[in-house]
């Protein structure tokens, strides 16, 4: 079974929908999603948008407060673009029919999160991503251009390699399995956007959706492109600890309006750590947790609420007060238990300024990629920022490359899983799963250093080959695509952590405490693993 249409986008949110509305009326667009199309970490953002709204602020304070937070590795072209864009990529949301809260007839109420030294963050209340998701969804499925084909995963993208071309390689579509089905189809495009988000679920404790298991970033390796900067995970330092709520994250934005960090003794410990305390960007205050943690041995630190006024807090954050209240905490009485979580990847899949990666025609926007925004560390709020801005950049890019005669293949060639040996014993995914995430947290985790990186390196080794020599086995299931892309996203996190000597951003060794002022991108392609 095939489809063909003229833009494949894959992944469904902020970016994957606003790319496929700008495009749509510049020819056909078909968008897979794992699961339903607002199954994304963009449904799942509390805090907001950061963007330039106010006089008192400006593209200045904006573009230091990022270039800061990023250590020495944004790329300052790319930081200039994006934040020069927010303004007009948010007015476009707005026309849309998103609605960010307001403090007056014509100001919006403007939030500031760690990091950032002007209040710039426009939300609605504390689900603002779930109102951006909310109405592009409601755009996409309303717009005949587009067809949304959700419970679908990509398998691998096809490029012109596969059909014996010479470089440049392009992109020509992708193989998609089917979820109900387990049938792989073939689905021609001459232009593809990975918008697939991040890889949370590498990690034992996460604030991302199940769905975040690094398949854009694992396919584009393996196709050729690209990664850069894997090891630039961002563990945002408040995720609720509770057996049952592993994954629910308690936003920044409440230290953004006071809350502070106490241990279990009740002290606040995080003036101790920087001057910033609270505000501090989120590489210091998740280390902070973790040194704490790891002196008193305690399973979480808390965070207090209890100082502010309890309407404010049920009006600002009433996500939070509901989910928190239904695990029996009352955040306006009771300090909230939190652990640091694994969050988002500053590293993917390089592109340049247009969302392009180095295989032609394959675009990535969102946290999928790495366009330098965010350096060595992402500042709060500036995801979505980035999300809008690029796939905006992507959409224009592909549009002039549409009106070209670049498909060049009629058909695609049936997917071919390989040849696969016959187990005696079935692989057994979720033990494999498991390991992984466990060896991840506790090797290449928030403090890293050079024998753990080692081990972890030698483990995943083995993880890979055992998926290679047991892979399919018998047929191709969702829960077999997505550990081959764990161990892929695994093995490039772990290569790019011990590749880098020095500690920087969100990276932090304990055998090189200090930072490289020749520090640069760390760039991983396939070619260099098979050489």
């Amino acid at each position: 079974m095939g489809f063909e249409s003229q833009f494949l986008v894959l992944g469904s949110g902020i970016a994957g929908l606003t790319f496929a509305l700008r495009v749509a009326d510049h020819g056909s667009v078909i968008v897979v999603t794992k699961k339903a199309p607002t199954e994304s970490a963009t449904n799942y953002a509390q805090g907001g948008i950061a963007a330039v709204f106010d006089d008192a602020d400006s593209f200045e304070s904006h573009l230091d407060d990022t270039l800061r937070a990023g250590a020495g590795l944004c790329r300052e072209d790319v930081a200039k673009f994006a934040i020069e864009r927010g303004p007009s990529a948010v007015q476009g949301l707005i026309d849309l029919g998103v609605k960010f809260d307001q403090a007056g007839q014509d100001r919006y109420d403007l939030g500031r999160e760690g990091g950032h030294s002007q209040r710039r963050v426009l939300h609605t209340s504390d689900l603002t991503g779930q109102e951006i998701e909310r109405v592009l969804v409601q755009r996409c499925e309303a717009h005949p251009a587009i067809r949304m084909i959700p419970n679908a995963i990509a398998v691998d993208l096809v490029t012109s390699e596969k059909f014996g071309r010479v470089a440049p390689f392009r992109v020509v579509g992708a193989y998609v399995l089917d979820e109900a089905t387990e049938e792989v189809s073939t689905f021609l495009s001459p232009i593809v956007l990975l918008a697939t988000g991040g890889c949370g679920k590498v990690y034992v404790y996460t604030s991302n959706p199940d769905i975040a298991s690094g398949d854009g970033v694992a396919m584009a390796y393996r196709a050729g492109a690209t990664v850069a900067n894997m090891e630039f995970y961002q563990f945002h330092p408040t995720c609720l600890y509770h057996p049952e709520a592993r994954s629910f994250l308690i936003s920044e934005a409440v230290r953004g309006e006071g809350a502070v960090l106490r241990n279990r003794a009740g002290e606040r410990f995080m003036p101790d750590y920087d001057v910033r305390a609270e505000l501090a960007p989120r590489d210091i205050v998740a280390r902070a947790i973790d040194f704490e943690l790891k002196r008193s041995g305690d399973d979480c630190v808390f965070l207090d609420c209890t100082s502010m006024d309890p309407d404010f807090l049920q009006s600002r954050f009433p996500g939070i007060s509901h989910r928190c209240s239904s695990h029996g905490f009352d955040i306006s009485r009771q300090q909230i238990p939190v652990v640091p979580a694994a969050h988002y990847v500053c590293g993917g899949v390089r592109t340049d300024i247009h969302g392009e990666t180095d295989i032609q025609n394959l675009f990535a926007a969102g946290e999928v990629s790495c366009t330098g925004l965010h350096g060595a560390n992402r500042l709060a709020s500036n995801s979505l920022l980035e999300g809008v801005v690029f796939a905006h950049a992507a959409a224009d890019t592909a549009i002039g490359r549409i009106k070209e005669d670049v498909s060049g293949m009629e058909v695609l060639p049936p997917w071919d899983p390989g040849s696969a040996e016959d187990p005696t014993e079935a692989v057994l995914v979720n033990a494999n799963w498991d390991e992984i995430r466990q060896m991840m947290w506790h090797y290449v985790g928030i403090v890293r250093g050079d024998k753990r990186l080692m081990r972890a390196r030698r483990r995943i080794k083995t993880l890979q080959r055992e998926i290679r020599e047991y892979y399919w086995d018998f047929r191709v299931t969702p829960a077999l695509v997505e550990l081959r892309n764990l161990a892929t996203v695994a093995q490039l996190i772990i290569e790019s952590a011990a590749a880098r000597k020095e500690s920087r951003g969100l990276h932090f060794t304990v055998d090189y405490p200090d930072t490289d002022p020749a520090g640069k991108d760390t760039l991983l392609k396939r070619s260099d693993f098979e050489s």
